[in-house]
């Protein structure tokens, strides 16, 4: 199977660069500090639309197949048979809640120890916390998420792994008991239904909006005779939260 890469960044540089000569040409006709700020912002946008048609006509190649992976990308320009990989795991990390937008579901390898990869292995596994190398952001091409997890899981057998459907399964089996003075069980089986759903989708909005449910259910989930047992809901609650989105680190901090 053959990845393409994705069309958006030559569209959105295809607009900036006009815009920004736009605003450059608007800058001449008034005084000079418009001038300078026509200049100024007016060639920063035409710089990133540059950049963003540069970035997408950029040689690229990703194939998957019985060999292995055929990449042109992530500083690789060559076939990594599958005895070079040791796992691939593809994962989506939670959106921030200070972003504006979903970050891209990222493909992690995971080298063989007798693998002659040099590069530098930036981020950790999720699985295992291995050092493993970024080989591709999944919105930078044209081929679902799915679509590229099923070929992986293909080709690449056990030595893949969806990381996703493990988040999704850790939240699609619980099993609450039940004590005499519980949560409500219909509010929670409604709200936990939400959350898998907020989960298996991409929408950035339905992330946060279900996050902020989730949080304020922490604080007024009604109870009841014969409810869900409250300490296993709550903390259920919070790791779902977290799996929704996270704040910025800084924000994380106590005080």
């Amino acid at each position: 199977m053959d990845l393409h890469r994705s069309r958006a960044g030559l569209v959105i540089g295809f607009f900036l660069l006009p815009l920004g000569f736009c605003m450059v040409l608007s800058g001449l006709t008034g005084s000079t500090l418009r001038l300078i700020g026509g200049l100024i912002f007016g060639g920063l946008v035409m710089l990133a639309g540059f950049a963003g048609i540069v970035t997408a006509v950029r040689p690229f190649r990703f194939h998957i197949g019985f060999e292995g992976l055929t990449v042109r990308t992530a500083g690789l320009n060559r076939l990594l048979p599958w005895a070079e990989i040791d796992h691939l795991v593809l994962c989506q990390p939670p959106p921030v809640v200070s972003d504006k937008r979903m970050p891209s579901p990222l493909l992690l390898l995971v080298p063989a120890a007798t693998s002659t990869l040099e590069l530098p292995l930036t981020h950790d596994n999720p699985l295992d916390d291995r050092p493993c190398l970024v080989l591709l952001e999944v919105h930078d091409v044209r081929e679902k998420t799915d679509q590229v997890a099923d070929a992986l899981a293909r080709y690449g057998g056990s030595r893949f792994t969806d990381h996703r459907r493990l988040v999704r399964q850790r939240f699609d089996s619980v099993d609450f008991p039940i004590e005499a003075r519980g949560y409500d069980r219909a509010a929670v089986d409604a709200l936990v239904q939400k959350g898998r759903e907020a989960l298996r989708s991409e929408d950035l909005l339905l992330h946060l909006a279900t996050k902020v449910q989730v949080e304020r259910a922490l604080l007024e989930l009604p109870l009841v005779a014969h409810g869900y047992y409250r300490a296993r809901v709550d903390a259920f609650l919070r790791d779902l939260s977290a799996a929704l989105a996270r704040f910025e680190e800084s924000d994380e901090e106590p005080g």
